[in-house]
């Protein structure tokens, strides 16, 4: 029986599966570490519940070590493997330096993220996901409600997968109607946590003339929230606000439009399967609309019209005749956009 490491730090033991093989046997537990607690309805909840399905699903046991904050975390990784763990998942892209160090050290596998290029046969493997498929339609969907013809995407920081998502909505923006204004606005170089500063700086886009936010943040989203709940577009009407990878709604006050949400389940249960098939860390790993590891949410603020468009836009990406490709460099996703703040 794993013991618990500290206040932070839960552990689940899932019964009733028996591993069978030789190698399946060697696969007996996973640990998820996460930089916040994971009630954020986003990054650090979705990456949890995951991990704690996926373990479900191959029947492992599961730790889940969250609030670690985005410092040093050798110490908890050395402590989880010593505690007989099979695969730690460095869920933040802070730990894609100090995971795979320990890997190395102590020869248990890790998965990071954010860091395509680190791949190592039965040691390190990445999941640098991206939902800019979902993103795209994000964009089309604001292009097509906007009243302003201005909208603003807040983001906490630009690692890949913000990146990538930045620009599929940016795209999709300009595909539904050119005319339409993008502000692009950075709270700070690795501002996940900060809320306050997610609220002046949505503030300052909303002042700009946008009347619909696409914020990507984890815990700075809440301040992004808030800001849209309590300021007023330049028409005086309501400002509405796109979240990605989790769902907001038990929390709305009548501001969420929607959501790319993300399912990272069938990720981990493929790292585990991988695991016990001897292929982990030769291959990445990713989510998309096709088998609805990304979707959309549909929202009450969301006209059925305008929905049904945007599900065929939807059928159009699957099928290939709209393409979006992902970007995930900084500068080329600044190109895309009409306006850009720091």
């Amino acid at each position: 029986m794993l013991r618990v490491l500290k206040s932070s730090v839960s552990v689940i033991l899932l019964t009733g599966f028996m591993l069978s093989g030789a190698i399946a046997a060697d696969v007996k537990s996973i640990a998820i570490l996460t930089p916040e607690e994971g009630t954020d309805y986003g990054w650090n909840q979705q990456g949890v519940d995951a991990a704690k399905a996926a373990a479900a699903a191959t029947g492992v046991e599961v730790v889940v070590a969250q609030g670690l904050g985005y410092g040093d975390v050798r110490p908890t990784l050395r402590e989880l493997a010593e505690e007989g763990a099979s695969l730690l998942i460095a869920h933040a892209s802070g730990y894609n330096t100090s995971a795979p160090e320990i890997a190395n050290e102590l020869k248990v596998p890790v998965a990071i993220v954010d860091t395509p290029s680190a791949l190592k046969k039965g040691l390190v493997a990445d999941y640098t996901l991206s939902g800019h498929e979902g993103a795209y339609l994000a964009g089309r969907l604001a292009a097509k409600m906007t009243r302003s013809k201005a909208v603003g995407i807040v983001v906490s920081g630009e690692p890949p997968s913000w990146n990538s998502q930045s620009a599929g909505f940016a795209q999709g923006v300009k595909a539904e109607n050119p005319d339409v204004k993008v502000t692009y606005a950075v709270i700070g170089p690795a501002a996940y946590s900060d809320a306050a500063g997610g609220k002046r700086v949505t503030e300052s886009v909303i002042a700009s003339g946008a009347d619909i936010i696409f914020g990507q943040g984890n815990g700075s989203s809440f301040g992004m929230l808030q800001a849209v709940e309590t300021t007023k577009a330049a028409d005086g009407g309501k400002v509405y606000f796109i979240d990605v990878i989790g769902d907001k709604t038990p929390i709305d006050k009548g501001f969420l439009l929607s959501s790319v949400v993300w399912n990272i389940t069938p990720v981990y249960t493929a790292m585990i399967n991988d695991l016990k098939a001897d292929t982990f860390g030769t291959k990445s790993y990713s989510i998309g609309l096709k088998d609805d590891s990304v979707k959309l949410l549909k929202t009450a603020a969301i006209p059925d019209n305008v929905w049904t468009e945007v599900q065929a836009l939807r059928e159009d990406v699957i099928s290939g005749k709209i393409k979006v490709e992902p970007v995930f460099e900084a500068t080329a996703v600044r190109a895309l956009m009409t306006n850009v703040s720091e």
